[in-house]
């Protein structure tokens, strides 16, 4: 399959365009509205994907800026996406610790402490991956986002993604739905009432909002300033 086929991920084509037209940091909360694959940069389709049950269900493929392995996205994700100008180049390490530092700081004001770095990008909660970022630098923008697992189907995932050709050490060779997690089912697991009760992505969109403010990074463009979408 010729992957040059699969469209850019553009939702967050908009965020990226304001940035770069008046140096305001911005962020971006969503939910997606239907489930869809995305690729990395530099994913091969046939080697990280189930392409026929992908074809077979009619879900869309797309390819965004960002690395790292393909990932399904549902409406049981939460978005986060941070676009900035005006910032060093070649400190990505620095930089994307900060927004990961960031994000964990934001989740446990409402509500969910214990969340860690793992790997390279990812966020995990009881050893099990709840997150997974990428980060875009070029010289004049940087673009980081992370699809946050709240009521994800982890179905989709052994359906639509092969086991990725590599792994962080954390996963130790588990298949997707032994890995991946739910910040939701890992709060509200102690009973069926408390299982009720689990707030949904969009109320977590919503209160992420509420709560985050655009980050600071160490060593911004003076010139710049933050806003914040929805």
């Amino acid at each position: 399959m010729d992957s040059t086929q699969f469209p850019p991920y553009c939702q967050d084509d908009d965020l990226v365009a304001s940035v770069q037209n008046d140096g305001l940091t911005r962020v971006s909360i969503y939910c997606p509205t239907s489930i869809c694959v995305v690729l990395g940069t530099g994913s091969s389709p046939e080697t990280e994907l189930h392409i026929d049950a992908c074809q077979a269900d009619g879900v869309d493929i797309f390819r965004r800026r960002g690395g790292g392995c393909a990932v399904v996205l549902d409406p049981g994700n939460v978005i986060v996406s941070v676009a900035a100008v005006g910032l060093p180049f070649g400190q990505h390490r620095q930089q994307f610790n900060i927004l990961t530092n960031w994000l964990i700081a934001g989740l446990e004001h409402i509500g969910y402490p214990g969340i860690v770095p793992e790997g390279i990008c990812d966020l995990a909660l009881n050893d099990r991956k709840v997150g997974g970022a990428c980060l875009y630098r070029s010289r004049d923008l940087l673009y980081y986002s992370i699809s946050l697992l709240v009521n994800p189907d982890l179905n989709l995932a052994m359906r639509y993604l092969r086991h990725p050709p590599r792994e962080p050490e954390y996963r130790r060779g588990r298949v997707h739905d032994d890995f991946m997690g739910s910040i939701n089912a890992a709060r509200y697991n102690e009973n069926s009432e408390k299982e009720s009760m689990m707030p949904s992505s969009e109320q977590v969109a919503g209160n992420l909002r509420d709560t985050l403010e655009p980050p600071v990074f160490s060593q911004p463009d003076h010139s710049s300033g933050v806003c914040i979408h929805g």
